[in-house]
């Protein structure tokens, strides 16, 4: 996968491996999970962020209203969601 995708950022690639300490490899590599991040469906984005919060212990009610204000925050946003359906997406 990394070279699939590398060449389309080679420019971003050089950038990053002129200006910080970084090998060229190792800004492919940043590139590529800065992309897969940004990548993520809201679903996905739900799903993963609802573990995480779990794992640390919150509750779902004080989850999901976290959620749904980063949701707004995303690159690309995505429609205002309300608290059932961010519950939804997790619990199906």
């Amino acid at each position: 996968m990394l070279e699939a995708r590398t060449p389309v950022h080679d420019d971003l690639i050089d950038h990053l491996a002129r200006t910080t300490p970084l090998q060229r490899g190792e800004a492919a590599r940043v590139v590529l999970d800065v992309l897969a991040y940004f990548d993520e469906t809201t679903e996905e984005f739900v799903r993963r962020r609802h573990r995480e919060m779990q794992s640390g212990g919150l509750t779902n009610a004080d989850i999901f209203e976290r959620i749904a204000a980063e949701l707004p925050h995303r690159a690309v946003a995505p429609p205002d969601l309300t608290l059932r359906q961010l519950r939804r997406i997790v619990y199906g």
